[in-house]
């Protein structure tokens, strides 16, 4: 049926169809379920519903399984007999193998095109995430933002926040008075989260060229919707930084994409795997922005989908915004798994005809409880559904597979190449060397000049001083930021020992990397 996006048959027998609406596929979604239940293989079918009606999607493959979504299924493959008896009990007449338009993305450059942010864009709060600061710790880092804004330092890579942190140290007096207390040890502790943070992989998140959101919104030849994947397999191993990242590129989709009100059709659908790792441990302020993106962003014609274990990994307010859901099975085992599957079926419209909560227990393999919005965004009434078979291929392709794919990609050598242009690293280290040239410049001239004229320069050191009864005197007014790193050098430049902190000190601080 026009309009609609098959995921397979409920009611008796199984010979119900069950679809989802598109006009309502932007009211967001939640896909749950105990490991093992099937819940990839749902996350499967779905991007391939939503790519064959024209919509771009985007996903994480945190296990390596979704990849097989660039290749057709086959009739070699051991569920292939398994699979068409599945698509004749659910009415899936249509049903044939077919491999799907994708771009492979990875953060790390090696399943995958490189995919990067700047530091300016993905901004103080969701840093401060990242790194799992204190609040007096998130004070420094926006107070160094701001100071970049002002000074016109762009923040481009993790190098540039670095050096932005040593020049904020060093004039922490002249700042503070501004902006408010920054500490030595603040400081500190954010240099130590920036080398963790680096240590873990995250360097290769910042950068240029940054990610042009278009190239997640393209449709192929065909008009199918390409199918972004992220790998995400090595990614988990940090996983604040997964969470972080998937959160960043879902600010900007609703940073960046006008209204669009309520389209026949979502223009993206996005899906976040491992849900919970958005909310474990999350300030209230980072929970309340989900919230507000997620209430939103449907206007901007953006669907979200939550996949995770447990419904109960979600926040309620954001669980409420979720309209379309298919609930794989839940094990209860203690009395709080017990109690969380009696919640999870008190969120469903019921069904006259089973009780939900058994059936959440009961649904085997490839088997859920679905309810999806009808006319009026109205809940639809909770079935057991059979969830129809994939069309490509189940599990992750080989190596070659992949290559070729990126090969043959629309963004090939787009991103493969980083760039490193003039950003705050840059100016600053310009700004220390100049000084440090203009400090070594004068003690060589004191250097070049006699004994006697050293004597008597001394000896004008000691004399005397005239006294004037004028008023007035010269005072030197420069309280720009730009030149604070400059006096804090030339202030400690006397004689040779100041050289040696130039050139050591500063000097190893600033070298090429």
């Amino acid at each position: 049926m026009d309009g609609m996006i098959f995921i397979g048959g409920g009611g008796e027998d199984y010979a119900v169809k069950q679809q989802m609406r598109l006009k309502y596929a932007n009211r967001h979604g939640l896909i749950a379920g105990a490991t093992g239940t099937g819940k990839t293989v749902t996350l499967q079918i779905m991007a391939e519903e939503l790519s064959a009606a024209g919509v771009p999607v985007i996903l994480s493959d945190v296990k390596g399984d979704l990849s097989g979504l660039a290749q057709a299924g086959s009739a070699e493959f051991k569920l292939h007999e398994a699979f068409h008896k599945r698509a004749g009990t659910i009415g899936f007449d249509d049903y044939a193998y077919a491999a799907f338009p994708v771009i492979f993305w990875d953060l790390f450059g090696e399943q995958g095109h490189p995919i990067r942010t700047t530091v300016s864009e993905m901004g103080p709060l969701l840093l401060s995430r990242l790194m799992d600061l204190s609040d007096a710790q998130e004070g420094v880092i926006n107070i160094a933002f701001r100071v970049a804004d002002e000074e016109g330092l762009p923040l481009l890579d993790l190098k540039d926040l670095q050096a932005l942190l040593l020049w904020t140290g060093q004039n922490r007096e002249q700042l503070s008075l501004r902006y408010g207390n920054i500490s030595v040890a603040s400081i500190g502790a954010i240099q130590r989260a920036l080398l963790v943070l680096e240590n873990q992989g995250g360097i290769n998140l910042f950068g240029e060229p940054a990610l042009d959101l278009s190239d997640l919104m393209r449709t192929d030849t065909d008009g199918r919707g390409v199918i972004s994947i992220l790998a995400a397999d090595k990614l988990m191993g940090s996983p604040r930084l997964y969470a972080t990242f998937l959160l960043w590129l879902l600010s900007e989709l609703f940073e960046e994409l006008p209204e669009v009100g309520d389209p026949d059709k979502p223009r993206l659908v996005f899906f976040f795997d491992e849900a919970h790792l958005l909310f474990d441990d999350a300030p209230k302020a980072l929970v309340d922005k989900v919230e507000q993106v997620a209430r939103l962003i449907r206007s901007k014609g953006v669907g979200v989908y939550f996949c995770t274990q447990n419904p109960a990994d979600v926040p309620e307010d954001v669980l409420g915004q979720l309209g379309n859901r298919v609930q794989h099975a839940l094990r209860a085992f203690t009395a709080r798994d017990r109690k969380e599957l009696r919640m999870a079926a008190q969120t469903y419209r019921d069904n006259p005809r089973f009780s939900t909560e058994d059936a959440i227990r009961e649904v085997g393999v490839g088997e859920a409880v679905t309810s999806f919005l009808e006319d009026k965004g109205a809940p639809g009434v909770v079935e057991r559904t059979l969830i129809r078979p994939p069309s490509s291929k189940l599990g992750p392709v080989d190596a070659a597979v992949r290559k070729a794919v990126s090969l043959a990609s629309p963004v090939a050598g787009k991103y493969d190449t980083l760039v490193d242009r003039v950003s705050a690293y840059e100016t600053l280290k310009a700004r220390a060397d100049a000084a440090a040239k203009a400090a070594a410049a004068a003690e060589a001239r004191e250097e070049e000049m006699s004994t006697a004229e050293r004597e008597f320069q001394a000896g004008r050191r000691y004399s005397g001083s005239r006294v004037s009864r004028s008023t007035s005197r010269k005072t030197r007014k420069d309280d720009s930021f730009g030149s604070a790193i400059s006096t804090a050098v030339i202030k400690e430049l006397k004689g040779t020992t100041g050289r040696r902190i130039v050139r050591g000190i500063l000097g190893g601080l600033f070298k090429s990397r």
